[in-house]
């Protein structure tokens, strides 16, 4: 294969590893594209693992201010988001050696999933009190929002690449068994 091709000698239009990238200067936009691919459910998928995994690690080490936990989570989401965007165009540095604003943005807003996943935890968390729950019982609710929305946009994600149904339910499953890891863990450590 040479440099701008793709499998079997086919132009190579952006796409790295399944993700779109920034297009080559005069290349159309992924607005422009005839098949747009759709939002990165995996980073929904990897934000919601990462925020479950907050929850676990913050409540396995005892009492914390829900305020604490909503700042942490919703802080952790924008970081790790910020470092996927900036990894995503450092790593397209010999395609695009001087990306454009609209490369960039495009890039972040490939990436947005990932910091939109900690928004629903960061909500379990903040509405908490309304439901009468102490500390260790938000933590539970928060982890359950995050694992559940993992396995939601895991499922999502196959469905709408396509995917057979065993697939679609295969993949809900084994982002169950990673979220239940997380759970396992925070019940060990608590």
């Amino acid at each position: 294969m040479t440099e701008g091709t793709g499998p079997g000698g086919r132009p190579d239009h952006g796409e790295d590893e399944g993700r779109p990238v920034p297009p080559r200067p005069g290349e159309p936009s992924e607005a422009q594209a005839p098949h747009a691919p759709h939002a990165d459910y995996g980073g929904a998928v990897y934000g919601s693992l990462q925020a479950a995994s907050v929850v676990a690690g913050t409540a396995a080490f005892g009492s914390f201010p829900r305020a604490g936990l909503v700042l942490l989570l919703l802080t952790t989401g924008l970081v790790f988001w910020i470092a996927h965007v900036y990894a995503r165009l450092i790593s397209n540095l010999g395609a695009h050696p001087h990306p454009t604003w609209a490369q960039i943005m495009h890039v972040a807003g490939h990436e947005w999933p990932i910091a939109q996943a900690a928004v629903g935890p960061a909500i379990a968390v903040a509405i908490s009190p309304l439901f009468g729950m102490d500390l260790a019982a938000t933590a539970w609710f928060a982890l359950a929002v995050a694992v559940t929305e993992q396995v939601g946009w895991a499922t999502w994600a196959a469905h709408r690449a396509g995917a057979s149904v065993r697939l679609v339910v295969a993949s809900g499953a084994v982002n169950l068994v990673l979220g239940l890891i997380i759970v396992v863990l925070k019940a060990e450590l608590h």
